[in-house]
């Protein structure tokens, strides 16, 4: 097996019963991606393999873009999508401190409520952050990647909403961001890409896409 990362962009069959499924509910979607990873990982499988992943959808194709290590599009449902994989590696290799590279990326940007001294012992709630709040989150996030951003663009998408009857309340908000940034940081942008980004990865978020910016 390839222990270096790839990504796999997979064009779903429009008329697969188990690509309707999964479009309907982020979970079923997670099970499906995770199929990709070789079996007998542990006790957080995605993690091994550093599973990440993004759905990219338009009017008329929905595309969904995986990575991470060791994976296999044939284990996916047979007909579920046509997969073509890459390898990160001459990416990862053309990182250079001051080169500028155009990104994208779905976040979940959230903070942890503060409770008063009186509930020190217990942990706030997470909330989700929108506006300016949620693109100065991202600022920084960017930052510690190794990426100073010049352009930000934000698009909202509809919240990963889990069909879990157990779990009727979860909801994941979800922001695209797209832009343009100067690599500040190679070695910091490398761990980012391979981890991901902020919560909400099993939802589709913090995976971290880069190519070169063309000059005006």
């Amino acid at each position: 097996m390839n222990d270096h990362p790839v990504l796999a962009r997979i064009r779903l069959n429009p008329h697969h019963r188990d690509v309707h499924r999964d479009l309907r509910d982020p979970m079923q979607m997670h099970r499906t991606v995770m199929r990709m990873a070789p079996d007998n990982l542990g006790d957080a499988p995605r993690h091994q393999v550093g599973l990440l992943y993004r759905l990219e959808e338009t009017d008329t194709s929905s595309t969904l873009l995986v990575q991470g290590t060791h994976l296999d599009p044939a284990l996916l449902p047979p007909n579920y999508g046509h997969a073509d994989v890459k390898s990160l590696a001459p990416m990862f290799s053309a990182l250079s401190k001051g080169i500028a590279v155009r990104y994208r990326i779905v976040l979940n940007p959230a903070k942890r409520e503060r409770l008063g001294l009186d509930q020190k012992d217990k942990r706030g709630k997470i909330i989700p952050l929108s506006g300016a709040d949620a693109d100065q989150w991202w600022l920084r996030r960017a930052a510690d990647a190794g990426l100073h951003l010049h352009v930000l663009t934000p698009t909202s998408l509809a919240p990963a909403r889990p069909r879990n009857q157990q779990t009727p309340a979860m909801r994941h908000s979800l922001l695209r961001y797209d832009g343009t940034a100067t690599v500040t940081d190679p070695e910091a942008l490398t761990q980012a890409v391979l981890n991901g980004i902020g919560r909400g990865k099993p939802y589709g978020a913090g995976l971290l896409s880069l190519a070169p910016a063309t000059a005006a």
